[in-house]
């Protein structure tokens, strides 16, 4: 049985960032680029102005003051998009509004508040400098120069940036997706009734959005019996996606027959069992075209927590994020808690500020204990009574680029 540090990292070494698929930028939201974005022109692309005011040469205002102000005639205007015909002489002015192209001739701007209009003519009081109020072309980014790099995330900003340089389609990595096998014969469909004996299957809804919070694309396999003949076709098709998940069938009892479809269909077996509190038979492998195959536990709890030990950051390597792992931090316990004696434990618990409130109900099929939670208590093995503790952050946010164990 292996620590969990060992055991993720054997994981970790065999996934990488999947391949480059061009998209048009506004379906790249949240996506990471699969190559650099360069600069096609210079932002701005020409000397424009960063005040509502008038465009003048700094020589002729200077020394403006309400007691002896500069007049000047007003010859024409500059606006967005529509630039003044004119250039600029001596004793002269040409009205100018934020973002409008400075006119030639012009090397400062005066904001209108320090200007008075009377017709054609405005007196100009406070003294402007060459170059004030003027946005140089080139000033923010210059033409073929690196605009984003490789495995840049497309948010909000990086958008907006990329739709200013005109990339109107984009190279970013595929989204993985995800096969999901949930087996046993007590499992029953939502809608139907479940029998003697029958539960229905959360498993496979609650790994489905945690397969899709962490950017894949879920596929939801028909549900396994517990038949050899059976899982290994649904094996099978589930090794044509980029990855398969499996829940329950890892263990050691009579029907864990999950172990002999991933055999039958050739899933090379990297590890089985980690030393960890929920999760222990969690089981991971390879097949030989490469696919990565993961067997989780079947107890709900169990599932998402080695979901989001081991599933996760795989996830968020194969779209791209050079920083797949859930932020570490250090929280305080509202009540002592006892680490178990061999196994790290991933206790469930809300936090308030930086306080972390531990679920009462931390058995491995109650799954009441993933309602509202924030954080997974790092909870090491022999560390006896504890009142603090690591925790990985599961609210969201940037994530690192270090895995929690190597900490």
């Amino acid at each position: 049985m292996l620590d969990l540090d060992a055991a993720t990292a054997l994981l970790w070494e065999r996934f990488a960032p999947l391949p480059a698929e061009r998209l048009p930028l506004g379906d790249a939201q949240g996506r990471f680029l699969a190559e650099a974005l360069w600069a096609r022109r210079d932002d701005p692309p020409f000397d424009n102005s960063a005040m509502d005011g008038y465009a003048v040469r700094a020589a002729d205002v200077e020394g403006a003051s309400d007691a002896a102000p500069c007049q000047l005639k007003v010859i024409g205007e500059s606006r967005a998009g529509e630039p003044s015909e004119r250039g600029l002489g001596a004793g002269e002015a040409i009205r100018i509004f934020t973002g409008a192209m400075v006119p030639e001739g012009a090397d400062a701007v005066v904001m209108q508040e320090n200007t008075a209009r009377e017709g054609e003519t405005v007196s100009v009081v406070v003294p402007s400098p060459e170059g004030k109020h003027i946005r140089r072309a080139g000033e923010a980014v210059r033409a073929t120069s690196g605009l984003l790099g490789r495995g840049a995330e497309l948010r909000s900003g990086e958008i907006a940036l990329a739709a200013s340089q005109g990339h109107a389609i984009v190279p970013v990595h595929r989204r993985p997706r995800v096969a999901i096998l949930a087996t046993g014969d007590e499992l029953n469909e939502l809608g139907s009734t479940p029998g003697s004996g029958g539960i229905y299957d959360s498993n496979s809804h609650g790994l489905a959005a945690a397969v899709r919070e962490a950017g894949g694309i879920p596929q939801l396999l028909p549900l396994g019996a517990d038949s050899p003949e059976a899982l290994l076709a649904l094996v099978q098709e589930g090794l044509r996606a980029d990855m398969l998940i499996s829940t329950g069938g890892v263990s050691v009892g009579d029907y864990d027959l999950v172990h002999g479809a991933f055999e039958a269909a050739g899933v090379e077996e990297v590890f089985w069992k980690v030393r960890i509190k929920p999760g222990k038979p969690v089981r991971f492998g390879v097949s030989g075209r490469g696919v990565p195959a993961l067997g989780l536990p079947g107890n709900p709890v169990s599932a998402l927590v080695t979901f989001e030990l081991f599933a996760r950051p795989a996830l968020r390597t194969m779209i791209g994020d050079a920083s797949p792992h859930r932020e570490r931090i250090k929280v305080k316990l509202s009540r002592p808690m006892t680490a178990p004696a061999t196994r790290t434990e991933l206790a469930r618990a809300r936090l308030e500020g930086d306080v972390a409130h531990p679920s009462s109900r931390q058995g491995s099929g109650n799954m009441t204990s993933l309602v509202g939670l924030d954080v997974l208590l790092i909870l090491p093995a022999g560390a006896g009574k504890i009142t603090e503790a690591d925790a990985l952050d599961l609210r969201g946010g940037r994530g690192s680029a270090q895995s929690p164990w190597e900490a």
